[in-house]
C-alpha cells in the first residue's frame, strides 16, 4: 500500500460524493488527478472509466433504491449515450482530445449560468419525451470519453436547464452512466489494451465506499441550493480547464 494508492482512494471517495449528490464530477476530478500524476490523456480517461464501471453501478443502484430514477428517461438516454461513448473512446485513442477541450469548457460555463439563473426562476417541468434527450445523451457520451469526464455536467446540466426535475435527472443520469461507462471502457480496452490497474483500483475502492452517501444526500437536500451548487461546480471546474 503506497501513499499514491491511498491518495487515489481519497480522490475516488471525494469525487463520488460530489458525483452522487450532484450528478456530475467523478470523471473530471479523477482524470485531473491522474493527469497531475503524469498519466497520458487517453490512459487517464481509460483508467477513470474502468473505475466508473464500479462506482456508477453502486451509485445507480443506490439512486434506484431511494427512488430517484425515472426509468423512461433512462430508456431514452442509455442507447444514445452508449453509441456516443463508443465513438468518443475510439476517437480519443486516435486523436488528441485537447483540441476540443476549450469548446467543451465554454459550453459548460454557459450551461452553468443558465442553471444558476433558473435556480431562482424555475421553469415548468417538462415531460421526459422532450426531443433533446437522445441528442444530449449522444453528445454527453462522446465528450465524456474524449474528456475523461463530462457525462454528468453535459447531460445533467442540459436536461435541468430544459426544465426536467433536478433530483430525477441526477438519479437517472447516475444510473444510465453505468451502461455508458461500460461501453467506453470496453472500447478503450479494445483500442489501447490494458496493463496499469493500480490507479483504477484506488478510485474504485474510494468511489464504491462513497456511492450510497451521494444518493442519500440528493434525496434530502432542497432543490434550489442543489441547483446553485451544481452551477457553481460546472462554472468553476470549466473555467479552470478553459484558462
Amino acid at each position: 500500500m503506497t501513499s499514491d494508492f491511498f491518495f487515489f482512494i481519497v480522490v475516488g471517495f471525494c469525487a463520488q460524493i460530489v458525483d452522487g449528490a450532484l450528478g456530475m464530477a467523478f470523471g473530471v476530478l479523477s482524470t485531473t488527478s491522474l493527469l497531475a500524476f503524469g498519466v497520458p490523456v487517453a490512459n487517464a480517461s481509460a483508467m477513470t472509466h474502468v473505475a466508473e464501471m464500479f462506482t456508477t453501478a453502486a451509485s445507480g443502484l443506490s439512486h434506484a433504491y431511494h427512488r430517484n430514477v425515472d426509468w423512461r428517461l433512462v430508456a431514452r438516454l442509455a442507447p444514445a449515450g452508449m453509441i456516443g461513448g463508443a465513438i468518443g473512446a475510439y476517437l480519443l485513442a486516435n486523436i488528441d482530445g485537447k483540441v476540443i477541450a476549450p469548446f467543451v469548457s465554454a459550453y459548460l460555463i454557459a450551461i452553468g449560468l443558465v442553471i444558476l439563473y433558473k435556480a431562482f426562476r424555475p421553469p415548468p417541468k417538462r415531460d421526459v419525451r422532450d426531443w433533446i434527450v437522445p441528442p444530449v445523451g449522444f453528445c454527453g457520451g462522446v465528450l465524456d470519453a474524449i474528456g475523461g469526464g463530462g457525462w454528468g455536467p453535459i447531460v445533467t446540466s442540459s436536461l435541468v436547464s430544459r426544465g426536467h426535475d433536478l433530483k430525477r435527472v441526477i438519479g437517472s443520469t447516475n444510473f444510465t452512466e453505468f451502461a455508458v461507462t461500460l461501453t467506453i471502457s470496453l472500447t478503450f480496452m479494445l483500442t489501447l489494451g490494458w496493463s496499469e490497474l493500480n490507479s483504477a483500483i484506488g478510485l474504485i475502492i474510494g468511489g464504491v465506499i462513497a456511492a450510497p452517501f451521494g444518493a442519500i444526500l440528493v434525496k434530502r437536500l432542497p432543490v434550489r441550493p442543489l441547483m446553485v451548487a451544481v452551477s457553481m461546480i460546472i462554472i468553476g471546474t470549466s473555467a479552470i480547464r478553459l484558462l
